[in-house]
């Protein structure tokens, strides 16, 4: 990969992900007026966008190295596979809209496990309740409203109530994310439009009410999921928080100055840019770090750092688990009478609706009924889209020769008397009436399997050493449970095909960097900061140190919850000081020295020798300059240049942000165009949105038409929300004149939007034929001011490089505009 890691854009807080986990952290610190961005590998999907046809679904899984960036990140490890998701926030794009508390007694400390070792959480209910609470406001789940007009059909919903009551189990209705009615207390019914608030959400998108397609784990195409970018996310983005979509951090190091240096990736469409491994590394420094990209990709990050971060626990990768997910399913469920074949109806609904729960030694209560003694789990019905259950038919016709056969017989002989009715008999006989789809309901199983499971790396990808030969206890406990289930449907249980062997399918992976009371055993403490570097934290389900037994969302947005609010609180005291964060100590600050090509092979950097690395790398290394600004205006599509935009009637509002960053002061004052980098984001709706800047570059008083004139040029990559790239092209032209023109000339930039993305060579804008839109944007006073208090500078000569920069600017602003004028000098 190239490198380019003296590219060090500075923000107060980083968070890496946007899931349960990373959501809530941004809205947190946003709104506590945290300069926050959010990195997130995947795109953003509104309503609407997600893959319904083949065609779409080739492009929907998660391969970078094959083009593919699409949502669904699908793994395969020696013992198990496991699904998660890629995409403006995270999970909740897939999962099942169930928010449940961890049970109470779960919350183990010290106990033993059944192959040795044991489970320990230094959190207890008690703790977590108040951030329950705060995480459901903003998420509003609801039970499934089976008994409103609309809603009442379901019936695997009733088949699960059915089931647990012969049994003897307890059962309920889940509180589900996911809206059923148009507002908070208004009468549910489907496909209605849901009110937003006042702020709207960040998609711009039209949601309507749940209909019952069974879609939930594929994307929601209605925006009935209170999924994180409708709201977490939002809330976040209107309080300032940067999200930046196709950013995949790949390593952290402690900065010698205090805080953390994040080197990132940026990905593009499928069709552009270089392949994955070779696309160039560019590097970020914040003040504070939250990790929040779940299981596999905290973990992986955690492990590909360790070198630069000494003193981290040896809990890294340790205690992982698959929160015991099994999936088995009851196959031709019959009526109470097992006579007649009983719908379930699988596609009808939302993915879940119903829980069964399975008692654990530890609860405070005699354990009646069905379930032997044992590790609690709880039992969820499952779901599918309408059209897998063709998929369904369709599979079973091979295994059924007689029902083809008498297909073939019947087609024969309908041809024979020229009977069209015979002939459509025949066809519906062929689907068997749909019985088999129609009666068959997967069941899901999920408990507190055992946490003995280590995450590695392997030739510099993440493997998994579990099976779940570890939790065979929990396991059999469950099937049992769920043939139980199946057979009290009056169905035939049926294993998942993993299970012959003895597989498993996890979409809740926890662990790799568990909390604990001490270095010793975790890798953070209890409210997610890692031992050893302070405003570095874990905030996602990789802190879990056990499984949560329960589905993991609401658990993993609770604690993460908590630990803001621990932050924040340590800010506002002044215990933190973020200057300093991630300092922990000398050996620990001169691990960031380490400069090697791949990190795996990067060797140990003995003590003594560090003093040495640190006094060159402080010489050597160049002085940055950074600054941040944000311009607004207007977009006319279809105007040729920036006059023609201004009597549009089609114009709308277009913003911008960008940060500016000078990576070498002295190559940047040397050369005569003055080229500084740019990144951030531009929004407009004719864009779909706001769409990060790919890559962009600003030459600050570059040579103009004449000797006398500069410019300050702009070239910006991007691309729209359909994958379309454009480049934002945008002069500021400043011409000799008095100091009245000085400010409406810096802070004015007519620009024109190009099709395609157009190199430095191409960018002038005189004669283009390729503009599709056109506009100008301005600087405020107020953002003006703002911007004044953006300056950051890094390297050994930081002041003095932040002043050369000023003296710079103002002496060409001065030779522009009139030296006595300006500056009272001659």
């Amino acid at each position: 990969m190239a490198r380019d890691r003296t590219a060090t854009e500075h923000v107060d807080a980083l968070v890496v992900g946007s899931g349960f986990g990373g959501s809530v952290a941004a809205d947190r610190l946003a709104q506590a007026g945290l300069g926050v961005v959010v990195m997130e590998r995947g795109r953003g999907y509104p309503p609407g966008s997600f893959a319904r046809t083949p065609a779409q679904a080739a492009r929907a899984f998660w391969a970078p190295e094959a083009g593919s960036y699409g949502l669904f990140d699908v793994r395969s490890f020696r013992h198990f596979d496991s699904v998660v998701a890629s995409g403006l926030g995270g999970g909740s794009l897939i999962y099942a809209n169930v928010l449940l508390r961890k049970d109470e007694h779960w919350f183990v400390e010290r106990q033993q496990l059944p192959g040795g070792g044991y489970e320990s959480w230094p959190v207890t209910r008690a703790d977590l309740d108040p951030h329950y609470d705060a995480v459901e406001r903003a998420l509003n789940p609801t039970p499934y409203p089976l008994e409103h007009p609309g809603y009442d059909d379901v019936p695997k919903a009733r088949a699960m109530r059915t089931a647990a009551d012969r049994l003897g189990l307890e059962h309920f209705l889940p509180p589900l994310a996911v809206s059923f009615a148009p507002e908070p207390g208004a009468r549910p019914g489907t496909g209605l439009p849901i009110v937003e608030p006042d702020h709207g959400n960040l998609h711009g998108a039209t949601r309507r009410t749940c209909r019952l397609c069974g879609e939930c784990n594929i994307g929601c195409n209605e925006g009935a999921k209170n999924s994180l970018d409708f709201t977490y996310l939002t809330a976040a983005r209107g309080h300032g928080a940067d999200l930046r979509t196709g950013h995949e951090a790949r390593t952290i190091r402690p900065a010698a100055r205090g805080g953390y240096e994040v080197d990132y990736v940026r990905h593009g469409p499928a069709q552009d840019g270089p392949p994955a491994d070779r696309l160039p590394v560019r590097t970020l420094h914040c003040d504070r770090l939250v990790l929040a990209a779940g299981t596999y990709g905290t973990s992986g990050l955690l492990l590909r750092s360790r070198r630069q971060l000494p003193g981290i626990g040896a809990a890294l990768g340790t205690r992982f688990s698959g929160n015991g997910d099994i999936l088995s399913f009851a196959v031709r469920t019959k009526d109470g009478h097992g006579a007649r074949p009983a719908s379930v109806a699988p596609s009808r609904g939302p993915v879940i609706t119903s829980t069964i729960r399975l008692p654990d030694d530890l609860d405070a209560q005699d354990h009646s009924g069905f379930a032997p003694p044992g590790r609690g789990a709880y039992i969820q019905d499952g779901g599918y889209p309408a059209f897998v259950g063709w998929l369904v038919e369709a599979a079973a016709l091979p295994r059924d020769a007689g029902r083809a056969g008498r297909f073939l017989l019947r087609q024969l002989a309908a041809h024979a008397v020229g009977d069209p009715d015979a002939a459509a008999a025949s066809l519906a006989g062929l689907l068997d009436d749909g019985v088999l789809s129609d009666t068959s309901l997967p069941l899901l199983g999920m408990g507190r399997d055992t946490p003995d499971g280590v995450l590695v790396l392997r030739r510099g990808a993440l493997d998994a050493e579990w099976s779940t030969a570890g939790s065979a206890q929990h396991y059999a406990r469950v099937r049992a449970a769920l043939r139980a289930v199946s057979e009290a449907l009056g169905g035939r249980y049926a294993d998942s095909p993993h299970w012959l062997l003895k597989r498993i399918i996890t979409v809740h992976p926890c662990g790799g960097a568990p909390m604990g009371r001490n270095q010793v055993e975790g890798v953070c403490d209890e409210f997610g900061e890692v031992y050893g570097h302070p405003g570095l934290y874990v905030m996602d389900a990789a802190a879990m140190p056990g499984p949560v037994g329960t589905n993991p969302a609401l658990t993993v947005a609770a604690l993460a919850d908590r630990a803001c609010t621990r932050l924040l609180e340590k800010r506002a005291s002044g215990v933190e000081r973020p200057s300093e964060a991630g300092r922990a100590s000398d050996v620990e600050e001169a691990s960031d020295v380490e400069e090697a090509s791949d990190v795996e092979e990067v060797p140990d950097v003995p003590a003594s020798s560090s003093a040495p690395a640190r006094v060159l790398d402080t010489y050597t290394r160049p002085s940055s300059v950074q600054f941040t600004e944000t311009m607004t205006g207007d977009c006319a599509p279809g105007a040729g240049d920036p006059r023609a935009a201004r009597r549009s009637p089609a114009r709308e509002p277009l913003r911008a942000r960008l940060t500016l960053t000078i990576d070498d002061i002295d190559e940047f004052l040397a050369r005569p165009d003055h080229p500084a980098r740019a990144d951030g984001w531009i929004e407009a709706r004719g864009l779909g949105g706001r769409r990060p800047v790919t890559d962009g570059e600003v030459h600050v008083f570059g040579r103009g038409r004449t000797p006398d004139h500069r410019e300050l040029r702009y070239r910006l990559f991007l691309t729209d929300d359909t994958g379309t790239a454009r480049t934002l092209i945008g002069v500021k032209d400043l011409t000799p004149a008095g100091l009245g023109r000085m400010w409406p000339a810096t802070t004015t930039l007519p620009y024109v939007l190009l099709a395609g993305h157009l190199t430095g060579n191409e960018d002038r804008t005189e004669g283009m034929a390729d503009i599709v839109a056109a506009g100008t944007l301005r600087i405020s006073p107020p953002a003006f001011l703002r911007q004044l208090t953006t300056f950051r500078t890094t390297g050994p000569r930081a002041a003095a490089s932040l002043a050369r920069f000023h003296v710079f600017f103002l002496d060409e602003l001065r030779r522009i505009y009139g030296p006595t004028r300006l500056l009272g000098r001659g």
